[in-house]
């Protein structure tokens, strides 16, 4: 599991990040305080609170740099 800080403040960037994260089977978690939600979810992220960066578990064991090129537009350091 690897996990990156991601940022989605418009509602645009939450569209595409989910259609994005879609093109792979691999499970999305986004971890914000206590909250766990599935990242693959528009209704779950819009229940978060976007107006800060939160925390993607990415749960792959092959295909990783795949992935991270997908979502660079999204990460923040």
């Amino acid at each position: 599991m690897k996990t990156v800080r991601i940022s989605l403040n418009s509602i645009d960037k939450v569209k595409s990040f989910v259609n994005d994260l879609t093109k792979f089977d691999v499970d999305f978690d986004l971890v914000s305080g206590r909250y766990v939600i599935d990242a693959k979810s528009i209704m779950g992220i819009f229940s978060l609170d976007l107006s800060k960066p939160i925390d993607l578990n990415i749960h792959a064991e092959t295909g990783l740099d795949t992935i991270l090129t997908t979502l660079a537009p999204y990460i923040v350091e």
